[in-house]
């Protein structure tokens, strides 16, 4: 007869967690933040916390607690984790919500969208959608504002010259205006600020192009595009949720239904999404009250890496930190089981090292909070180091760096096969290389899983597209640099200013014998661009796919893919089997986004897989772990790298417009001093940019749960484009910093394997 164990008390859970972790789990009302280190187990904490509240607070589907993660598998994982808690206590899985913060303002906003500005029939952009609409809003703007345009034209000097001038045209209107909008539109409108708000800032702003009055165009003719095609984006939920809650008794009922908001991953959100959630959070009796909202917040400053990407900034929580410690309501989680102690202390000192040398300037990396390991009897002790923990190394260049790599992990896998281990790298080119030299020197020997090719292949159809519409209207400027754009991406041409090629198709492709003569690069490009052309006279429509998909050297996997787009294509289009038809085709399933490469992987442990190398940038690294984690190609010119001015667009100045237009605006949202030039903003957000850069670094070495080997080789390319080109490079500073502090750890390339 099965016997079924006896519920756990609500001390039972709660001795079983740790120092931080326990302050969460006792919360009972009111503010509270959380600061966590990397692997301290805040997903863990916060689970039971909320398992504890329910029980104590008797929730239920009328007064709920709401569960706020960055990302729907961490909502899923938090879900799970609440249920099985709730399990443990006897009690029923309810009086809780776990939500997106995108997926819970559209849940507000969607039940009053008559106070919102959206409807029933509004339709989430895509992608794909939301770049072509920015090009559209840039070719408006430009048609309705003629003179700054022509000052950006003109640029730091222009003599007038057509080609020239042409050519300017081509970067402004495919490169520099739609990165501005980009930026600038996701940095407003996430932080509160309409295009009106911009206008006015930008008069307080001094700079020769007008950033700000110049994004503010773009920024208002997107709102009215938006408007205009019943679309919305992401930001757009958020505004709606709280125009919703502006109502006194749409506000009063949330406020009611809402127990308690509970946000994990704090550091990322931005002041938009702050500001939802402390209207939900308040006490309906006394909502202007802060000290009575019953809001939870847990987070890492330290682990703020996507301000790059997004309005978030470590800023903010750091703010929130702060207001919560003089209130006596910081909680701080410093003890982490996840790494052995040689990475913890080598997490520990990258940290401070970075802080005292001051290599972001102005800008101060990291908050002073050290990982300590658990203590003695904790239930998830620090795992035992292989060998020394930390290895250092410095080879020869970076193919030697890849040899090395794979003796290593093949030595650890028959060693412990049912271990992890993975290569982090800084950007998907380097993956590729990574991966390529490692099948190139083990062969099938070694199980190797690119992440970045498995994304690569949910580009086939885009990539289809912009070949075939060149091949259809290869007069056409755009759809002529979009092919070469393809080809460069792919390293099939070499790469070049394209801007100077596409103002003339037709010189560019049969050039006469007048024209002057085009260099190497150049006949490369022509090469492949005719080609694709001789085969849209000699080939049915039905096959330039897969001669396209050829053409672009698609690995098996990726030309598994293109097949089952031809063959998606033969279903829509019938008996209809022109180019024309194709490409309407085409064009709506790159609209839709809805076609799935080949992949059999489990999406949800891919990552992670024992016995095999995932080859991952580190971003995407985050709230994952490995036995063992490898970090190569730790240079200067990589972290903190430097902000790049593309070559094209050198003639607007020694910055870029969106990074200043970006400095500026986060200078007025944390209420700091303007600049008085460009060049005071742009050396701005390069000091971001280092400070980030830095916070990813720790990121990456805290994956590490036995191992950490970390390289810096004597030689590595300038670029990835070309990773055949060495020369010598710097190693990123904290490297030859972290070799002095740990001497035992660095590693002779001729010595053994440590």
């Amino acid at each position: 007869m099965q016997t079924t164990s006896p519920p756990l008390s609500i001390d039972d859970l709660r001795a079983s967690l740790r120092p931080g972790q326990r302050e969460l789990a006792d919360w009972t009302g009111g503010p509270l933040a959380v600061a966590a280190v990397p692997g301290a187990g805040k997903s863990t904490g916060m689970a039971v916390a909320a398992a504890i509240a329910i029980a104590r607070q008797q929730l239920n589907a009328r007064r709920q607690l709401i569960v706020v993660t960055f990302t729907r598998s961490a909502a899923a994982n938090i879900k799970a984790k609440i249920r099985g808690y709730l399990k443990d206590l006897g009690l029923p899985q309810q009086g809780f919500q776990v939500y997106t913060l995108h997926g819970l303002a559209w849940a507000i906003a969607r039940t009053h969208l008559e106070l919102t500005e959206l409807n029933s029939d509004s339709v989430l952009v895509t992608v794909t959608q939301n770049h072509r609409l920015i090009r559209t809003c840039v070719e408006q703007w430009i048609a309705a504002n003629p003179r700054l345009y022509q000052r950006l034209l003109e640029g730091r000097q222009f003599d007038g010259e057509e080609t020239e001038r042409l050519r300017r045209q081509s970067v402004l209107r495919t490169e520099v205006l739609p990165e501005l909008a980009t930026t600038v539109i996701r940095e407003a409108k996430s932080s509160g600020l309409m295009p009106d708000d911009l206008q006015r800032l930008g008069q307080e702003m001094g700079d020769d192009y007008l950033v700000l009055a110049v994004a503010a165009g773009l920024y208002q003719t997107y709102q009215e595009q938006l408007r205009r095609r019943n679309w919305m984006d992401y930001d757009e939920m958020i505004l709606a949720a709280l125009r919703v809650l502006q109502d006194p008794t749409v506000r009063q009922y949330w406020q009611t239904q809402v127990f308690a908001v509970f946000e994990d991953e704090a550091q990322d959100s931005s002041p938009l999404q702050t500001r939802l959630l402390e209207i939900l959070a308040a006490d309906p009796t006394e909502p202007d009250n802060p000290a009575r909202a019953n809001l939870v917040r847990v987070g890492d400053s330290n682990q703020a890496i996507n301000s790059t990407f997004t309005p978030a900034d470590p800023i903010f929580f750091r703010e929130f930190c702060s207001q919560c410690d003089r209130q006596q309501r910081l909680a701080t989680m410093t003890q982490a089981g996840r790494s052995a102690p040689p990475i913890i202390q080598a997490a520990n000192f990258m940290l401070q090292w970075v802080n005292e040398s001051r290599l972001a300037k102005s800008e101060i990396p990291f908050e002073m909070q050290q990982i300590q390991p658990v203590g003695a009897n904790d239930p998830q002790p620090n795992p035992a180091p292989e060998s020394h923990g930390l290895t250092l190394v410095t080879p020869t260049d970076t193919y030697q760096t890849v040899e090395l790599i794979g003796q290593r992990v093949l030595q650890l896998f028959k060693k412990h096969p049912h271990h992890s281990a993975a290569v982090l790298v800084r950007t998907n080119e380097q993956g590729r290389f990574v991966a390529r030299e490692l099948r190139r020197w083990y062969g099938e020997a070694l199980s190797i899983y690119e992440v970045g090719q498995q994304e690569r292949q949910s580009h086939v159809p885009a990539e289809m597209l912009t070949l075939l519409q060149f091949c259809d209207r290869p007069h056409s400027p755009d759809y002529l640099k979009a092919a070469l754009m393809t080809l460069m991406e792919r390293k099939l041409i070499p790469t070049q200013d394209l801007n100077a090629l596409v103002p003339f198709p037709e010189q560019f492709l049969y050039p006469g014998p007048l024209d002057p003569p085009q260099t190497e690069p150049v006949l490369q490009a022509r090469y492949f661009c005719t080609s694709l052309l001789r085969a849209r006279l000699e080939l049915p429509a039905y096959q330039l796919i897969s001669f396209c998909a050829y053409t672009l050297g698609y690995d098996q996997s990726e030309l598994a893919t293109a097949d089952k787009l031809c063959d998606r294509m033969a279903q829509q289009t019938g008996h209809d089997n022109t180019l024309p038809a194709l490409l309407g085709v085409l064009q709506e399933i790159v609209n839709s986004e809805r076609f799935e490469a080949i992949d059999t992987e489990n999406t949800d442990d891919r990552y992670t897989q024992p016995g095999r190398l995932t080859i991952i940038t580190m971003h995407k690294a985050k709230g994952l772990d490995w036995d063992y984690v490898f970090l190569p190609f730790l240079h200067e010119n990589v972290i903190p790298g430097t902000q790049r001015i593309p070559l094209p667009a050198q003639f607007l100045g020694d910055f870029t417009l969106a990074a200043v237009a970006r400095a500026q605006i986060r200078a007025h949202l944390h209420q700091q001093p303007t600049f008085a030039d460009a060049l005071t903003a742009w050396e701005r957000a390069q000091n971001l940019k280092t400070a980030e850069e830095f916070r990813l670094l720790y990121v990456a070495m805290t994956r590490a749960k036995r191992l950490l080997w970390m390289s810096a080789a004597a030689k590595a390319p300038f670029t990835w484009n070309k990773p055949e080109n060495v020369d010598a490079r710097k190693p990123c500073p904290v490297f030859p910093a972290l070799q002095e502090r740990f001497p035992a750890s660095v590693l002779s390339c001729r010595g053994s394997f440590a």
